[in-house]
């Protein structure tokens, strides 16, 4: 297997004196290109975390975040599209992203023709050349995202298809993708498995933001978001055959761009699944933002299913503020070794007339039957319409570490941004804060 992987810098923690130490894991980024951060945290050794910064840059620590390693990874199909990062159970590092051979973008016809898996046995100081699934040049694949079985070794991918991305061109289609490997080096061609398509222009009434979670028991379940709806397939046959009629499980009401540098994304619906050998296994929370209660009032919400998508309670909201301002962009991740939910996302509570921005984490111990919240950033940032605040936060969490990521903008200029969050040091400083209130 060719290797590549050369290190670039090392940084040192940038920390503050902020209730959770803000880690910057980037210099200032002079770039309009939108930037989705991704996090991992090594499932056979907690020390080990990854993060995917940029189409071809990752950084990393071995050491619990006292020093992280970056590396600029080039490979010969090329790098494009928001990279997603995983870990099995036995350590394994994947890494996904869409491909660019040419490196011209939009310029060339082999831009987001395949989708491109990387491995890393080294816990992210080397990586495999790559190996790609689905090459189609007649297509465009974006908005990928991969999911590992809890305990094998099989894998599942799901991305959305376009006939030709961005194209306003009447009946030009896009689609749900999903493919399947045993190893994650062979992969099944990619079949289909939404229902109704939707157009290419990559908004409101184009299918996208497709997720993916597995079971410990192999039953599959993916969601996305089409016209105004989010919806929910699932296979009960490690992904051979997938339901006739898929389910509509809510509403959802993007209405506009916020006034600011977040895009109609910053509403994708978000799912997780509790595999955990808690009383509340089997659990799927759905978590999204939306502006049923109007356009100057985004909040997060969130939904469950405990009966595999048959049936689904009423939504309720995150965010506990009572400001009409925005809190938007959530991700969503629970802890498979105990089954706590944490969610994270962007948050105007404190600043309706500038949109300076926190960032905010909701967790739940109870099955999601009731979230504390918790501001997590250490100073605000204000959105920068010129330069494109991408619109998701990134969350991973085990064995009870949690480690949130977000980009910031200071000054025109972005960053990226994480925090190493003890369960048990979150827990006892909400209780705390929650018990001072109260005494007031």
């Amino acid at each position: 297997m060719n290797r590549i992987g050369p290190l670039l810098l090392i940084f040192i923690a940038s920390v503050s004196s902020a209730q959770y130490k803000n880690i910057q894991l980037t210099g200032q980024i002079d770039s309009n290109q939108p930037i989705r951060p991704t996090i991992a945290i090594n499932k056979s050794n907690l020390k080990n975390i990854v993060a995917g910064i940029g189409p071809d840059l990752i950084t990393f620590t071995q050491d619990a975040g006292i020093n992280w390693k970056t590396a600029s990874l080039k490979y010969p199909l090329g790098t494009y599209d928001y990279p997603v990062i995983i870990s099995n159970a036995k350590g394994h590092l994947f890494w996904f992203h869409s491909s660019d051979p040419s490196g011209k973008e939009k310029n060339n016809n082999t831009w987001l023709d395949q989708v491109i898996i990387h491995r890393s046995d080294d816990e992210g100081e080397t990586w495999s050349e790559g190996t790609p699934i689905g090459n189609n040049p007649r297509k465009d694949r974006h908005n990928v995202w991969p999911i590992v079985h809890p305990k094998r070794n099989f894998m599942c991918v799901t991305w959305t298809q376009y006939d030709t991305y961005g194209s306003n061109a009447d009946g030009c289609q896009s689609q749900i993708m999903f493919s399947k490997s045993l190893n994650g080096t062979s992969w099944s061609k990619p079949v289909i498995i939404s229902e109704t398509p939707g157009d290419c222009l990559d908004q409101n009434n184009t299918v996208k933001g497709a997720m993916t979670v597995i079971g410990s028991d192999g039953k599959i379940y993916t969601t996305w978001a089409n016209r105004e709806k989010i919806y929910l397939d699932r296979s009960y046959d490690n992904g051979s055959t997938w339901l006739q009629n898929d389910i509509v499980i809510t509403q959802h009401e993007v209405k506009k761009e916020l006034n600011q540098s977040a895009s109609v994304d910053y509403g994708t619906p978000v799912l997780a699944l509790d595999d955990s050998e808690g009383r509340f296994k089997g659990t799927m929370y759905l978590a999204w933002a939306d502006q049923k209660n109007g356009a100057t009032d985004t909040d997060i919400w969130l939904i469950r299913s405990r009966n595999r998508g048959d049936f689904w309670g009423k939504p309720q909201r995150i965010n506990q503020d009572s400001t009409r301002t925005h809190q938007y962009s959530p991700w969503i991740t629970v802890d498979q070794t105990n089954g706590n939910v944490y969610l994270v996302y962007f948050d105007q509570r404190e600043s309706a007339e500038t949109n300076q921005t926190n960032v905010y984490l909701a967790y739940s111990t109870n099955g999601g039957n009731n979230f504390n919240e918790v501001k997590i950033s250490d100073s605000p940032f204000t959105p920068d319409v010129n330069h494109w605040l991408e619109n998701h936060t990134g969350i991973d969490a085990h064995a009870g570490l949690i480690t949130p990521i977000w980009t910031r903008t200071d000054n025109g200029h972005t960053s990226i941004e994480t925090a190493l969050i003890k369960e048990q040091e979150l827990i006892k400083k909400t209780s705390s804060s929650a018990t001072h209130k109260k005494k007031k």
